[in-house]
């Protein structure tokens, strides 16, 4: 009876949708499934703030009509996509307001890196402010969690290297 269900559950396995292993590389017209939209207060700083800290590559810019503040911003973060803009309070009462307007924030961006202690040196020297320290986690991941200047929250980790013996 065992030999069975062993058979079954290699059997239901193959079947099983794979994750993926690599990251989709997205296409100049492409976005990608799933995408962070923050609201900031100058965005035209956050994204020199998230070229510093993240290696953020910028894929588009659109400014308003005022050239001071950006309608529009798509970037790229470690294989993933984050877009923004400026607020826009005189197009009425806004779905979302950018920190710190808002109390506090109910979302953190999550960035699973290939070296946490390098990604984390680079965010804290470009001017993130920690809010939980970078440690070994007990699920496998060195982790942490900073402030960017604008109020946004990431965290960021990559797996505990196994020391070998």
């Amino acid at each position: 009876m065992a030999a069975k269900a062993k058979k079954a559950e290699k059997k239901a396995a193959k079947k099983a949708p794979k994750m993926p292993t690599k990251r989709a590389k997205l296409g100049s017209n492409e976005f990608a499934p799933l995408s962070p939209y923050l609201k900031v207060k100058g965005a035209k700083q956050a994204i020199e703030f998230y070229k510093k800290a993240f290696n953020a590559k910028v894929r588009m810019v659109m400014e308003a009509e005022d050239k001071k503040r950006l309608m529009h911003a798509d970037l790229i973060i470690n294989g993933g996509e984050l877009m923004l803009s400026d607020e826009f309070a005189e197009f009425g009462e806004p779905a979302t307001v950018p920190p710190p307007n808002a109390k506090t924030s109910t979302v953190s961006i999550h960035l699973q890196v290939d070296d946490s202690d390098k990604w984390w040196a680079r965010a804290i020297e470009a001017g993130a402010k920690e809010v939980m320290p970078l440690a070994d986690q007990f699920w496998g991941d060195r982790f942490g969690m900073v402030r960017d200047p604008f109020g946004h929250i990431w965290s960021i980790a990559s797996a505990i290297k196994k020391k070998r013996k």
